[in-house]
């Protein structure tokens, strides 16, 4: 009887069985999320609005990497996500994800790469003009 008494007690106190180790968000937590959003969002707009950068190549590369920190910080501090959550499955699942999208905008890059290289005629400036 008594171990039935201590699962009872368990249950009523919000264990229910669930081992996901995840920390619940803290207002702290929150703002931190939400200044570093803030900052990691008008970064990229000073830099195209006010045309910081002489470089738009570098412009382009320095804003997506301002967007893959942007990410990161949203799967901390607004979802939680960390290698023990779950088990550490959410962040496998993740992994696993992020290498398929990997595999098919690289091959994406590919196969448009080699169809334009391929496929495409090289236009003379006098074939340019002839057209309508």
């Amino acid at each position: 009887m008594t171990s039935l008494s201590s699962a009872h007690t368990d249950d009523t106190h919000g264990h229910h069985g669930h081992d996901d180790d995840g920390g619940h968000g803290t207002f702290k937590g929150y703002l931190t999320g939400f200044i570093l959003s803030v900052i990691l969002t008008a970064i990229p707009f000073w830099l195209v609005m006010g045309d910081v950068l002489d470089s738009r190549l570098f412009a382009a590369v320095l804003i997506l990497v301002l967007a893959a920190v942007q990410v990161v910080v949203h799967m901390i501090y607004f979802l939680h996500m960390n290698t023990r959550v779950e088990g550490g499955w959410s962040m496998t699942a993740l992994i696993f994800t992020l290498i398929l999208v990997g595999i098919m905008l690289c091959g994406s890059f590919w196969v448009m790469y080699h169809l334009n290289t391929n496929m495409m005629p090289q236009m003379s400036p006098e074939m340019i003009k002839a057209l309508p």
